[in-house]
């Protein structure tokens, strides 16, 4: 969400816009509560609410409200029922709430959203469903429950970090759809000729330096993914070393069968613990059939989605039952 605000400071820096957000959903929708997008005066979309029909009604619907700025809210049906004007046929309906966003007091209001998102300190934007209330940040890491009934809770959670360690062909796509996927990519490789700002562009920070480089960056960050894409197992085990200090929710490291066991074999002997060793997927990324630098990055980057949103890694189409 960090870039959608960004997006967001830039535009009200120039004009007027209506921010969208689904505040509840039933039944089978594209979107989830909390989901945005922004519409300015000149008619452009910045972000979803699920796209299709229901995106285009809640569009018109905004275009009025840049004219009224009246606080509003539009239903969406998606249950597909013959006997009522529904949008799609996804099986549910959501709510979502469309609110002029305009001046400096947005302005200011957006930017303290951003410099939560990147400073990873707790906080909260408030939504009141009044209409003649206005959206504010709070600072608390409880918020009122009474809250709940009258207003959308968002607690802002600093976007996760992925820790790219080794700069080859792999993490050249790597650092760009994980980027996409909504992770802050740092990459670190101690060869200067590959660690460079012109080989990584989206890449938040660029470490041409030895792997004892990434220690400040695992004190700093809990909720940091890594990915160990190296030039030889050597490096592997460099990084490992300094990773078995720390609890993080993903390390994955490329390599063959061989290369994994000739990892494990090593640090065993050394005397790390086998629960370490355990929570490493290795080799890394779903199977795909994955065979170019490009593919493996995406079977990487899937992984990485499947562990932080809790997904199984099956095909979707295997969990529909079909009437034949």
């Amino acid at each position: 969400m960090l870039e959608f605000y960004q997006k967001l400071a830039k535009t009200l820096k120039q004009s007027a816009v209506v921010l969208a957000t689904v505040i509840n959903t039933k039944g089978s929708t594209p979107r989830e509560v909390g989901a945005k997008m922004f519409i300015t005066a000149e008619g452009k979309i910045v972000g979803t609410i699920g796209g299709g029909a229901g995106e285009a009604k809640v569009y018109q619907q905004a275009l009025q409200l840049l004219k009224t700025g009246k606080k509003q809210f539009v239903e969406i049906d998606l249950s597909g029922v013959p006997q009522r004007e529904t949008q799609g046929v996804c099986g549910g309906t959501m709510q979502v709430l469309l609110e002029l966003w305009s001046g400096s007091e947005s302005l200011n209001l957006v930017n303290q959203i951003i410099d939560a998102l990147t400073s990873g300190h707790s906080a909260t934007i408030i939504t009141p469903f009044n209409t003649d209330e206005k959206p504010y940040l709070s600072q608390l890491t409880e918020v009122i429950a009474s809250l709940h009934s009258t207003a959308l809770i968002e607690p802002l959670l600093p976007p996760p970090r992925l820790l790219i360690i080794g700069g080859g062909h792999i993490a050249i796509s790597l650092v760009q759809i994980a980027k996409i996927a909504g992770f802050q990519v740092i990459v670190q490789d101690d060869r200067p000729d590959f660690a460079t700002k012109e080989r990584f562009p989206d890449a938040s920070l660029v470490l041409a330096e030895p792997i004892t480089s990434i220690q400040e960056i695992l004190n700093k960050n809990s909720n940091l993914y890594v990915a160990l894409v190296t030039r030889g197992y050597l490096q592997d085990l460099a990084a490992l070393r300094l990773l078995s200090n720390y609890q993080l929710p993903y390390i994955g490291m490329i390599g063959s069968n061989k290369r994994v066991n000739t990892v494990y074999k090593i640090l065993q002997a050394e005397g790390c613990k086998t629960e370490f060793l355990n929570q490493i997927y290795a080799p890394i990324g779903l199977d795909i059939g994955a065979l170019t630098p490009e593919e493996i990055a995406v079977s990487i980057c899937a992984e990485l989605i499947k562990v932080r949103r809790g997904g199984t890694g099956a095909s979707l189409s295997d969990t529909i039952s079909r009437n034949t």
